[in-house]
């Protein structure tokens, strides 16, 4: 299971500045380096995280809609990471199931998928319309073994809040530096490996990662 934002696509700060711009829309200046910090979880905790509980009730869903008309207006200027649709498709190719989990809207996974070139190699894309509760929470994680039905799976991502959702599932997380987070940061929350891009995969044993997917 690959996320999506500063996994697969280099869109983590194209995000924060969308965000940042749907923020300023009403008022609420924050730095962008705190933005930043919490890309990575789904909209419904990232309002709430940065600006407080008071206005994600009160301004949530004008923020998230903010914020989508001001990601798609930036959306053309992301590319996929180095080496990421060489390691979807030669994953595909040598017979794993390979499925995206992104936190994201789901007419920005879609156009990430089809900016990779992946569709073919994809089995299974889920998104922030599948659950109510996005990353760090396992429901993106746990709804996508779901729907792929295999008995064993790991789990990559570039931020902590991956790592946490994978661990939540009972998965490993192989990470990324591409998100913006440190080694340290990323390897203290738990994941097993942190390397630069996704072309830093492409020798990968995968089979040493690979936890059993708890169906109970």
């Amino acid at each position: 299971m690959f996320d999506v934002d500063g996994t697969l696509v280099d869109s983590t700060y194209h995000h924060a500045v969308a965000w940042q711009r749907a923020f300023d829309r009403h008022e609420l200046h924050f730095p962008l380096w705190r933005i930043h910090r919490t890309v990575g979880m789904g909209g419904d905790k990232l309002v709430g995280e940065v600006a407080g509980d008071e206005v994600e009730e009160r301004l949530g869903d004008d923020l998230r809609e903010a914020w989508k008309q001001e990601y798609a207006e930036l959306e053309a200027e992301v590319d996929p990471l180095p080496g990421s649709r060489d390691l979807v498709r030669a994953l595909a190719a040598d017979g794993w199931q390979v499925a995206l989990a992104s936190s994201g809207e789901p007419e920005f996974a879609e156009k990430a998928l089809d900016s990779l070139g992946v569709r073919d190699d994809v089995s299974v894309l889920t998104t922030a319309a599948d659950v109510e509760a996005s990353k760090p929470d396992p429901d993106l994680l746990q709804v996508t073994l779901e729907k792929l039905g295999v008995s064993r799976a790991v789990m990559v991502g570039d931020t902590p809040y991956d790592v946490q959702a994978a661990a939540r599932a009972g998965l490993a997380c192989v990470t990324l530096r591409s998100g913006g987070f440190g080694e340290a940061e990323l390897t203290d929350a738990g994941a097993v490996l942190v390397v630069g891009t996704p072309a830093d995969l492409l020798d990968l044993d995968w089979e040493q990662h690979l936890r059993p997917v708890d169906r109970s």
